[in-house]
């Protein structure tokens, strides 16, 4: 029985339709079972410059090209670079490499060329001393400018020198791009880690360099062998264990790069063990969430009876984790309820009733949250804006004007009495408000704490429990088992999208699971941060300070047009992490190129309307995108109806999106909201005026002293919507353009 390896992540590898992907692994499953059987044709290429590239017989029309690799134990390893037609695939095989890099260590299959003058990727020869280029640099140089030199590149990275020497002759960062886009996987990342500043050592130490290369005294092969394992090597190549799993990368669409494919970096915060909670930042588009899956599918394979919780912020985005998590490995086991071994998949507020629902006994978690055992834990949830506006009309709190708005109300009953566990006037008179923006004068606590008490009151009349307060519940029932010596309901617990949970939420994660190893795995962008009231964990009983923390900055989803677009939406305001810690866009970048963001000024709203249109249509016609790739976003629900009967009115199929997945055979019309966590290939914002974005109407639901907070949510909703797009994005208004557009 021979193993098998695929290259996931070649460059040159073809796209193959469905009939030759079925092909393809009835191939490797023969393979697998008996690489001798006659009708397989493996053969050795005659000449080649490689001696153990093979071809295989796929059919009578196409061969895969694939090489030998056999260890001192006389094991066969074929790993496979890809299929072409029989005339073509010969060619490419006779020049065709793989080999293990003597700087780095890591193993790079190179495809050969077709012709001489064709453009592809080359056969690297590798140096130990700087070339001529450093004595002649070319003018100008990017990458020099940032005081990079030839050495720097092969010597200490072990880049081929031919694209060593392209790079520096490169005169900006979108041509480093773009020869980034033609070389090996870990190679052409690194250029882009280049290119964004980051520093040599810095790049040695992400990609596993600093051990060295593979062990010179074992021969060729098992030096080849052993560089699969090379975190920079997993970035091209993927170990095949069973059938099942062959013919799931092979069927996976473009063999399913995402899910076989993790940068250096990422694989580490996957598979690392960490002494605590560790956080992982990063832009949109980083791969936060594909980190945070293969986390919790490598902690599963680590322990079978490991619990589990795979989270977010929610259930929309936890249904699509959930997805996901089938696709990346279907055996393994999804709980049905928090406690169960395998992973629980949920929204947090889902997450907080089935944390309820498994307690016998709820008085005594609603005697500490409420002061009070009198009332019903039920299935109704408040309507907090209404409730808030109904108790603020019938209490004669004496509160001033400006503070009655339900958004300031219950932020401040989430922020500092759940989130304190603050049950009477007294205490909430002494309690600390800190992160909060308008200060009270004990008067005006008293006033409040009024408020708050009526709508503590009507909701009980109601027997309603709003969202916070469900959270806060099962927080304090998690707590009073842990404290009555019950185990915690999870050994790990993995959280996505972090950046929106407020403290109540976070009462819940910590009470979850104990304090230990790899309790807590936070992903979150504080960019994106668009409901709430930031926070700092450690206030919440949570460390990631120190060596605890660290963040993605390399974009594999947006074009670097897009995420210029983006980032600058975000520029000249100054944004907090978790910590308090200062954040930054400087190392961001993206791995593809495109057209620029198109920005339509409209003559009126009817106008705006035709030009929508008129652009879904040529997607559509023109550059036969499918409808489900194609959405246009919005900044309020209203808006929605709308549109949708506008683009049917113009020809255009389309449905608003709102807690259903999105439809294939229809464009998505939704809310900049709702679409967190999605991505699009063409994405149209609609409506960017001074009136809409940024929101005019939300922006008077607060205090003078939160409205600068307030803006910067509102340019986060921006950005969030922007960096949707994969490829093209197009931005529409009419009247004045908004402010946030620069």
């Amino acid at each position: 029985m021979a193993n098998v390896v695929l290259a996931t992540n070649g460059k040159s590898m073809p796209k193959l339709d469905g009939s030759i992907k079925n092909k393809v692994y009835d191939f490797f499953e023969k393979v697998r079972a008996d690489d001798t059987a006659p009708g397989l044709h493996i053969e050795p290429i005659k000449g080649a410059r490689d001696p153990r590239v093979r071809t295989g017989r796929v059919d009578l029309n196409f061969r895969a090209i694939m090489f030998r690799v056999d260890d001192t134990g006389g094991e066969t390893t074929y790993i496979y670079l890809g299929t072409w037609k029989h005339d073509v695939a010969i060619t490419l095989a006779e020049r065709s490499t793989l080999r293990v890099n003597p700087i780095n260590g890591v193993l790079e299959g190179i495809v050969g060329e077709l012709s001489d003058g064709a453009k592809g990727p080359v056969t690297p020869h590798f140096t130990t001393s700087p070339s001529k280029q450093d004595a002649k640099p070319p003018t100008p140089s990017f990458l020099r400018g940032l005081g990079f030199t030839s050495a720097d590149l092969t010597d200490q990275l072990g880049l081929d020198p031919d694209l060593a020497a392209r790079a520096l002759a490169a005169p900006d960062d979108n041509a480093i791009i773009e020869i980034a886009a033609t070389a090996i996987s870990w190679q052409g990342s690194a250029l882009l880690d280049l290119a964004v500043g980051i520093g040599i050592d810095q790049i040695r130490d992400a990609y596993g360099f600093t051990d060295g290369p593979v062990d010179g005294t074992l021969s060729e092969d098992d030096q080849i062998l052993a560089a699969i394992d090379h975190p920079a090597s997993k970035m091209q190549f993927t170990i095949i264990d069973n059938n099942d799993e062959l013919r799931r990368v092979i069927e996976g669409g473009d063999f399913a790069k995402w899910r076989t494919f993790l940068h250096p970096t990422q694989r580490k915060y996957a598979e690392k063990s960490y002494r605590g909670t560790f956080r992982l930042c990063g832009g949109a588009g980083t791969g936060k969430t594909v980190v945070a899956l293969h986390r919790a599918r490598n902690l599963a394979k680590r322990n079978k009876d490991a619990r589990i919780i795979l989270t977010t912020f929610n259930k929309t985005l936890a249904l699509d984790l959930k997805a996901d998590l089938r696709i990346l490995d279907p055996a393994l086991i999804i709980a049905n309820k928090p406690g169960e071994p395998g992973i629980y998949v949920a929204g947090i507020d889902q997450l907080a009733n089935a944390v309820l629902n498994q307690s016998p006994d709820l008085g005594p978690a609603f005697a500490a949250v409420f002061g009070s055992s009198a009332g019903e834990f039920g299935s109704s949830r408040t309507d907090t804006d209404k409730t808030w506006r109904e108790v603020v009309q019938t209490v004669a709190s004496g509160l001033d004007h400006r503070l009655t708005h339900p958004s300031f109300l219950e932020n401040e009953y989430v922020a500092v009495v759940l989130g304190n566990n603050v049950t009477s006037l007294e205490q909430y008179a002494k309690v600390m408000r800190t992160g909060r923006g308008v200060r009270l004068t004990r008067p005006q606590r008293i006033a409040v704490w009024k408020l708050i008490d009526g709508f503590r009151r009507r909701s009980r009349m109601d027997e309603s429990v709003s969202f916070p307060e469900v959270l806060a519940l099962a927080a304090k029932e998690l707590q009073l088992r842990a404290d009555s010596g019950a185990e915690r309901l999870a050994d790990h617990v993995i959280v996505d999208e972090a950046q929106d949970l407020h403290a109540t939420h976070w009462a819940l994660l910590r009470a979850l699971v104990a304090e230990g190893p790899d309790d807590l795995f936070i992903a979150e962008d504080s960019y994106q941060r668009i409901y709430g009231q930031p926070v700092v964990l450690s206030r919440l009983g949570i460390n990631i300070r120190g060596r605890r923390s660290n963040r993605l900055t390399l974009n594999y989803r947006t074009t670097a047009q897009n995420l210029h677009f983006a980032v600058n939406i975000l520029a000249g305001e100054e944004y907090r992490d978790l910590e308090e810690g200062e954040e930054s866009t400087k190392e961001y970048t993206s791995a593809r190129l495109g057209p620029n963001p198109r920005l339509l000024e409209c003559d009126s709203a009817t106008d705006e309307l035709g030009k929508i249109a008129d652009r879904v249509k040529k997607w559509l016609a023109d550059d036969g995108i499918a409808p489900g790739s194609i959405a246009v976003l919005t900044r309020g629900k209203s808006d929605r109806g709308q549109l949708v009967r506008a683009l049917g009115e113009r020809g255009v199929e389309a449905r608003a999106l709102d807690d259903k997945p999105a439809s294939a055979d229809h464009v998505q019309v939704l809310t900049m909201h709702r679409s967190k966590g999605m991505e699009f290939r063409c994405v149209i914002l609609t409506g960017i005026d001074d009136a809409h974005v940024p929101s005019a109407a939300t922006l008077r639901g607060y205090p003078q002293e939160e409205q600068a907070e307030a803006m910067q949510r509102e340019r986060s909703l921006l950005y969030v919507a922007a960096s949707r797009a994969r490829d093209q994005l197009v931005v529409t208004w009419s009247g004045k353009r908004s402010e946030l557009l620069g």
